[in-house]
Order: structure tokens, then C-alpha cells, then sequence
């Protein structure tokens, strides 16, 4: 059974991404070090979680796996400090350890330096050992402690780098999604405006009042939809602001900003949605947007005036939100496919970059909830998510 350190020590590996990866050269050669100032033939870079001990960089032997129960090193991890072990069969944590009695091995010199990240979570061992009876110097010692040292200054390295990659192409994907999100609420400000403009001030000027009150507060959403995306992305896209939202008014800002697409196709959109959810007010008109723009525009492509219906659903432990239209459902092998970036479940002239599903499933993930896609009763594509009470 785990314990409180053996989950923490399990995050704290996780962020390193070593196990199953080929070896670092840089810790190859700390390990290849490490044997020639403690003057013995075999070096190992051990990381060691709940289960087993992994031995990510080796020289003298051929790095494997093993339980940590058969570990010498998962013996003294308890404890993160160096360990010299002149005779291992005289020391009672190892006299009957498999690489002692010669199940595995026959180990006689052993010596550990704990690998300590800056969290001071101890994660595994940069030990040396040898078959035959042996001990360290003080200078050798201190050289095993300081390439320990060395080994998490390489994986912090290594991670900052990886880190740094990852966060530019998520700030790329970011700007992309932005300017795909915006440009609904932005087509509806540029229509009120024209709408405006079109009304001559003496005949109709309670046409032009009202069309640039709806361009005013297109603008708006859009200006607190930037901020509150960037907001979200400078918290690597995971950290929602909770509140209690009325989806029946979000539904509603949503389809003012898809005003002109709904016009313009003739589509019909029923709403059912009079409930409070716990969500990000900004992200979930979002995903509405995404899912209902898809809805009308997929249904057009179809060759039919677009009918969607808009649900919300309480469940015992949060809610269903459900769009459907009448158009033609996505194909089995595709549902899920479909959610990944630059991916199209529809024909190619539909016109889209393929990342509106993507950042659905974004959102929903920050939400710590599902989405998914099935058969409309309508005959159509039914869009749903579910929201959890407790996110």
C-alpha cells in the first residue's frame, strides 16, 4: 500500500519523465564519473517510486528494472542521506537483499548519494558498488555526494527546457483559439454597426439606438472574453474561476454573438436551460459558442435548415448539458478523434480549422468533467458535456 511520501515522491518523479525513456547523455556520463573517482566498475542512476526501481542511466551493467523490494537503494531512501557499505553480507538492511546473496548479484561494496529535488523530495540514489569488499575516500564521498547533486541539476534542466517548449506551443495554440473564439462576437459588433449606419437618423433612429447598444455589448463580451482567456492561459490553461453561472443567460450571450450566423441560415434554436451550474462563466460560453456554431454550420452543410435544441440537465452530482441538431451525427470511429487539434468529423468543405472541439475539451478538462458526441433524437449530432458539482 502506498503512503503520503510514496505519493508525493511518484508526482515528484512524474515531472522528470524518465522512466521508460531512452538514457540522458548527460547522465550517462555522471554515472561513467561517478565509477572512476570511487574507483569501482559499476555506477547506477536509480529512481525509485512505490513499486519498483528504475534505473535510468548505468555503466558497467545493463540498466534494467526491479521490484523495489529487491532493491538495495529502496533499503536507505527512507532516510535520504550517503551510504558506504564496505561489506553489505555484515550490514542487516542488505545481508539478505537478492544482489547480496547472489539471486541477482553478489554485491559486496555498496555507497549511495540520495537524489533530492528543490521540493527536497527524495526521489532515488546515485550509488556505486562492487563485487568485491571496498570503501571511499573523504574526497571520493564528497564527489559521489556532488555528482548527485549534479544528476537533479541535469533533470531540472531538462525539465525547465521541456517546460519552456511545451508553454511556447501552448501560448501558439492559445492565439489561435483566441482568434477562432472571437470571431463570432466579433461578426456581431461588425453587423450592429452596419445596421446602425444603414438607419437614417430621422426615420430610424430607434433602430440605430438599439443596434449600437447590441454592437456595445458585443464589445464587451469580447473585451471580458480576451481577458478572461488570458487569465486562463497564464494559468496554463487548468485553473478555472468557479462561480455560480446561469447558463440560461450565457445561452443567451451566446446566440447574440451568433446572431447573424442564425439569421443567415434561418436556423431555429430552441433553449431549455433555466439552471445555475458551478463553472467559468467566460470559458463555458466558449465551449456553447463552439457547440452551437457547430451545430448550425454542419447542419447547412448537410442541405437542411439548421433546428437545435439546447438542454441542461440536473444529475445527482452536477449537470448534462446537451446540444442536438438535425443534421448528420458523426460517425462512430470519429467521436473521439474529432476532439483532438486540427482534426474534422465532417466533409472538407465545411469551412473550420478543426480546433473548435479541441478547446471544448480544454475547457471541460479544466472543469474536471466529460464530453463526448452521439446520435441526436433528432437524427442529427448530439454535443454533450457534463459539469461536476464538485470541481
Amino acid at each position: 500500500m502506498s503512503t503520503a511520501h510514496d505519493v508525493t515522491r511518484r508526482a515528484a518523479i512524474a515531472q522528470y519523465r524518465l522512466v521508460g525513456e531512452p538514457s540522458e547523455p548527460d547522465l550517462q556520463g555522471l554515472v561513467e564519473l561517478a565509477a572512476t573517482v570511487c574507483g569501482v566498475p559499476t555506477a547506477v542512476i536509480n529512481i525509485i517510486d512505490d513499486r519498483m526501481q528504475h534505473q535510468v542511466a548505468a555503466v558497467g551493467i545493463q540498466a534494467a528494472s526491479c521490484s523495489r523490494e529487491d532493491s538495495m537503494c529502496a533499503a536507505v531512501i527512507h532516510d535520504p542521506r550517503r551510504v558506504v557499505v564496505p561489506d553489505a553480507r555484515l550490514d542487516p538492511r542488505f545481508a539478505d537483499n537478492a544482489f547480496v546473496t547472489g539471486e541477482i548479484a553478489l554485491t559486496r561494496f555498496y555507497a549511495s548519494s540520495p537524489l533530492i529535488t528543490p521540493d527536497g523530495v527524495a526521489i532515488g540514489t546515485l550509488c556505486v558498488f562492487d563485487s568485491e569488499v571496498g570503501d571511499l575516500s573523504d574526497a571520493s564521498s564528497r564527489a559521489l555526494d556532488l555528482l548527485a547533486h549534479q544528476v537533479i541539476d541535469v533533470l531540472e534542466l531538462r525539465r525547465v527546457e521541456r517546460d519552456l517548449r511545451e508553454s511556447n506551443a501552448q501560448l501558439e495554440n492559445f492565439a489561435v483559439q483566441v482568434s477562432h473564439d472571437l470571431r463570432n462576437p466579433l461578426t456581431a459588433l461588425t453587423g450592429f454597426l452596419e445596421l446602425a449606419a444603414d438607419s437614417p437618423e430621422m426615420v430610424d433612429a430607434p433602430r440605430a439606438s438599439r443596434s449600437l447598444e447590441r454592437a456595445e455589448a458585443a464589445a464587451q463580451r469580447m473585451t471580458s472574453m480576451i481577458a478572461d482567456l488570458l487569465d486562463f492561459a497564464r494559468m496554463g490553461g487548468t485553473r478555472p474561476h468557479l462561480t455560480e453561472v446561469d447558463m440560461a443567460d450565457t445561452v443567451d450571450a451566446v446566440l447574440e454573438d451568433l446572431d447573424g450566423t442564425i439569421v443567415r441560415t434561418g436556423a431555429t434554436v430552441t433553449v431549455d436551460a433555466e439552471t445555475f451550474v458551478r463553472g467559468d462563466d467566460t470559458l463555458l460560453r466558449v465551449l456553447l459558442q463552439n457547440l452551437i456554431a457547430n451545430a448550425v454550420k454542419f447542419t447547412v452543410a448537410a442541405g437542411r435548415v439548421p433546428t437545435v435544441i439546447v438542454t441542461v440537465e440536473t444529475l445527482a452530482d452536477g449537470w448534462r448539458v446537451s446540444v442536438d441538431d438535425n443534421g448528420e451525427p458523426v460517425a462512430p470511429d470519429l467521436r473521439e478523434r474529432v476532439f483532438e487539434p486540427m482534426q474534422r468529423g465532417h466533409g472538407a468543405e465545411v469551412q473550420g480549422l478543426g480546433i473548435g472541439l479541441s478547446t471544448c475539451r480544454r475547457i471541460v478538462d479544466a472543469h474536471h468533467g466529460s464530453i463526448g458526441l452521439d446520435v441526436s433524437p433528432q437524427g442529427g449530432t448530439r454535443a454533450w458535456f457534463v459539469l461536476p458539482a464538485a470541481a
